[in-house]
C-alpha cells in the first residue's frame, strides 16, 4: 500500500524485538533491538489497551479478531467505570482465554498507561487525542509496537514530539498503525493508485465535508470536579479531542492529502458556533468552512459542522484536469472523465473492514518482520487538521511552516483530578470561545 513504508528484517531479529517484559522501559532513543526479550519460542504477542472507551473497545476486539496468537494482558484507563465497561463487552465476544487481564492488570488514574506499557508487546492508544504523544513517546521508548487512533495530537508541539518518537520507532524496526482506516480500505486504495497513475490529471480543486446533526455528551454530576467533567466530555474541549475538525474532519482531510500527494501550505477560512451556545458544549466550534491551498495549486474547500436538522454528508469530490473523483460514506467510489462518463466504479461487494484491516496488517508485519510505520502522515494529516482550526478560530491565513512551527501548547501543565484545566468557565459556568480576528493561535 502506498501509506507503508516497509523494511525487511531477518526472522531473528524479528523474534528478539516482539516481546518487551514487564518492567523493561528504555530510555528514549536508547533501545538496541539486540535488549527486546524473546519468551523462548512462545509467539503469543501480548496486547494492552489504553483508553477503555468506544473506539478503544472496538480496536481491541478488531486486534484479537486479527491474529489467532494475540492476548489482551493489561488495561488502563483514567476512569474505572470505562475500564470495566470495556472489559465486560470484550469478555462477551471472546474466550476468557484471549483476555488474559488480572486484576493487578486493570490499571486506573493519569499514569495507568505506564503501567500496562510495561506488560505488553503490542499497545493500542484510544484515550482522547491531548495525551497522544505522550502515550506514544512512552510506548516507542519501552519498545513496543503501536496502534494508535486518530487524531495525533491537538497542538503543534504535540505533533513534533509524535514525529520524534515516529523516527526512533523507525530506527528500532517498530510497527507503528494510525487509525486513518480509509488508508487500508480497498475502495480508497484502489482510487488513489488510478489517481496517482494520472487517471484525471492534475487535482486542481475538491471538496470535503463532515457533516452530521449531533455528537454524545455526558451529564454533569455534582461530584465532578472540573478536570473529571472535562475528561468525561472531552469532544467539547480543545485540548482534549481539537475540536471537529481533528477529531473526525481529519478523515476526509487525509483523503485530500493522500490523493492530491502533497500536505496544504496555507489555510484561510472561517468558523463559529450557531446553534450549540449552551455551556454543555465546551469551547468548540460547531462550523468550520476553511480553504486548504496546497504547494501546486490545488485548492480544497474543508467543510465540517455538527448541526441539528441539517444534511448529513462525509465524503470527498475531487476536480482533476482530465475528469473527477467521489468518494465517501454513501457514494460508490467513482472516477469520470472529463465527459462525466464513468471510466471507474468499485464494487465494494467483497471488500474486507477496514477497521479490521489496519489490524491484520499490523500483526501480519510484526509476524513477517516488515515494518510499517504511519507516524507521518498521521502527524501531518492531524497539524493539516490543526491548521483548518487555527484559521477558524483566528479568521488569518495559517500557514504550513507557522502552525509547524507554533509553540502554543493546549495542554496542562499538571494531571489530576483536582488540578486545574486549561479552560475554566466563567462565573455563570460558560466556557470562553475563540473570536476571529482576536483570538491568537500561533
Amino acid at each position: 500500500m502506498g501509506n507503508k513504508k516497509i523494511t525487511t528484517i531477518s526472522r531473528r531479529k524479528f523474534v528478539k524485538r516482539t516481546s518487551l517484559g514487564a518492567g523493561s522501559l528504555i530510555l528514549a532513543g536508547t533501545l538496541p533491538v539486540e535488549r527486546s526479550a524473546w519468551v523462548q519460542g512462545n509467539e503469543t504477542l501480548k496486547l494492552a489497551l489504553i483508553g477503555c472507551g468506544g473506539r478503544g473497545t472496538g480496536a481491541a476486539n478488531h486486534a484479537l479478531l486479527a491474529d489467532k496468537d494475540v492476548k489482551l494482558v493489561a488495561m488502563a484507563d483514567i476512569f474505572r467505570d470505562r475500564l470495566d465497561t470495556s472489559y465486560d463487552s470484550l469478555s462477551q465476544r471472546h474466550d476468557r482465554t484471549r483476555l488474559d487481564v488480572p486484576e493487578e492488570h486493570k490499571f486506573t488514574g493519569f499514569d495507568s498507561y505506564k503501567r500496562a506499557i510495561e506488560l505488553a508487546d503490542v499497545v493500542i492508544l484510544a484515550t482522547p487525542p491531548g495525551f497522544r504523544p505522550i502515550h506514544f513517546e512512552a510506548a516507542v521508548n519501552a519498545g513496543k509496537h503501536v496502534f494508535m487512533e486518530k487524531p495525533v495530537a491537538t497542538d503543534s508541539p504535540g505533533i513534533r514530539k509524535v514525529l520524534q518518537a515516529g523516527k526512533r520507532a523507525q530506527q528500532n524496526d517498530l510497527n507503528v498503525v494510525v487509525g486513518l482506516q480509509r488508508r487500508y480500505q480497498t475502495e480508497y486504495q484502489e482510487i488513489a493508485r488510478r489517481i496517482h497513475q494520472g487517471q484525471i490529471g492534475k487535482i486542481m480543486s475538491g471538496q470535503i465535508f463532515w457533516n452530521e446533526e449531533n455528537a454524545w455528551m455526558r451529564e454533569r454530576l455534582p461530584e465532578h470536579t472540573e478536570m473529571e467533567y472535562q475528561l468525561r466530555n472531552w469532544f467539547y474541549f480543545t485540548w482534549l479531542s481539537g475540536d471537529l475538525p481533528l477529531e473526525q474532519h481529519i478523515h476526509n482531510i487525509d483523503v485530500a492529502n493522500w490523493f492530491i500527494g502533497e500536505y496544504p501550505a496555507s489555510a484561510q477560512g472561517m468558523g463559529g458556533r450557531e446553534v450549540r451556545k449552551g455551556k454543555e458544549y465546551g469551547n468548540i466550534f460547531d462550523h468550520n468552512f476553511v480553504a486548504l491551498t496546497y504547494p501546486r495549486g490545488a485548492v480544497i474547500n474543508s467543510q465540517c459542522r455538527h448541526q441539528p436538522g441539517t444534511t448529513t454528508s462525509v465524503s470527498e469530490w475531487f476536480q482533476g484536469c482530465e475528469g473527477t473523483v467521489q468518494t465517501g460514506w454513501g457514494y460508490t467510489g467513482t472516477i469520470r472523465n472529463s465527459s462525466g462518463t464513468a471510466t471507474y466504479e468499485h464494487d465494494a461487494q467483497d471488500d474486507p473492514n477496514p477497521y479490521q484491516q489496519e489490524h491484520i496488517e499490523l500483526f501480519k508485519a510484526i509476524r513477517k518482520g516488515d515494518t510499517i510505520n504511519d507516524t507521518e502522515i498521521g502527524a501531518k494529516s492531524t497539524l493539516s487538521a490543526i491548521m483548518v482550526r487555527m484559521a477558524s478560530y483566528s479568521g488569518k491565513i495559517i500557514t504550513w511552516e507557522e502552525a509547524m512551527n507554533s509553540q502554543k501548547s493546549l495542554m496542562p501543565e499538571k494531571f489530576g483530578f483536582n488540578e486545574t484545566p486549561p479552560i475554566l468557565p466563567d462565573e455563570n459556568g460558560y466556557y470562553p470561545i475563540a473570536i476571529p480576528g482576536v483570538t491568537e493561535v500561533l
